[in-house]
């Protein structure tokens, strides 16, 4: 190819959209997205098709969506009042999930990809209250006043990043962290990320031809310990392989790396680890 097939990370909004479409089609799907294929397109299919076979039947990111679906329900079941997903791209939860018609849903991103999901979604109804931002997130002004204004009025505020801090440097994500910490009605938050190992994986192996290989940044030594240094606490961590094989969806050799004992999440030292984590605050 003359150029990544991945050349901006909102474009990882259109290939995750196609996993998710695969998975709907299946009798046993995890999860419904009737809407995934429409927000895949051309391109998402295109970067499906690019992706090496350990990684083609999109397993993780299946994983990944479901596992997050489960912690949004469950934080709903308990109480959040708000919901606030960063760097939202093409996610169709507001859609998707049973909601409470009164629960505020508020997705931000780039400028151009809201005005496209707005084009692409404008005959479907939320079954909640749903409000797009558009925002550069890293602008770190323009992302402060935006967390405080969406979480305005709320009491329970949960945060989502779901695809977004793993892209970034560790200065940002930090400055994320202390962003969401400052505000106290944000209770809870939930993100996915991965080790040192996992990131080098993605970045050096597989032949060097991992779409996404170029823009994977974030991956800390000290795992969830990173952002309680930073005032949150891990109060879920479900690694993504663990679930995977769980739900019949990893590739069925890697069951046997499942009975092995997972890492200490804050001493992730070699191993391939990657999971979706909800934070509370300290």
């Amino acid at each position: 190819m003359p150029e990544p097939i991945i050349s901006h990370v909102s474009d990882t909004a259109r290939w995750v959209a196609v996993y998710r479409a695969w998975e709907t089609a299946r009798p046993d799907a995890l999860f419904r997205d009737p809407l995934a294929d429409r927000l895949a397109g051309d391109r998402g299919h295109a970067i499906a098709a690019a992706t090496p076979r350990a990684a083609v039947t999109g397993w993780s990111a299946i994983t990944r969506t479901r596992l997050i679906d489960d912690l949004v329900l469950d934080s709903i079941a308990n109480g959040c009042d708000r919901v606030l997903n960063l760097a939202a791209g093409f996610d169709t939860r507001p859609y998707r999930l049973p909601l409470p018609r009164g629960l505020t849903w508020i997705e931000a991103d780039l400028p151009a990809l809201i005005d496209e999901k707005q084009r692409l979604l404008a005959d479907q109804k939320p079954v909640c209250v749903l409000v797009r931002e558009a925002v550069d997130l890293a602008d770190s002004a323009a992302r402060a006043a935006l967390v405080a204004r969406a979480v305005a009025g709320a009491r329970n505020a949960l945060v989502i990043t779901e695809g977004l801090v793993v892209y970034l440097t560790d200065e940002t994500v930090a400055a994320l962290a202390r962003d969401l910490a400052a505000e106290p009605a944000i209770r809870g938050w939930v993100l996915d990320m991965m080790s040192p190992a996992m990131r080098a994986m993605i970045s050096d192996g597989m032949g060097g031809r991992h779409p996404a290989r170029a823009l994977v940044r974030f991956a800390p030594d000290a795992g969830v310990g990173f952002f309680e240094a930073l005032g949150w606490r891990a109060r879920d961590v479900r690694p993504i392989l663990r679930a995977a094989v769980r739900f019949r969806r990893a590739p069925f050799w890697m069951g046997l790396l499942t009975l092995l004992p997972d890492p200490d999440p804050r001493r992730l030292g070699k191993a391939r680890w990657s999971a979706v984590v909800r934070f509370e605050r300290t």
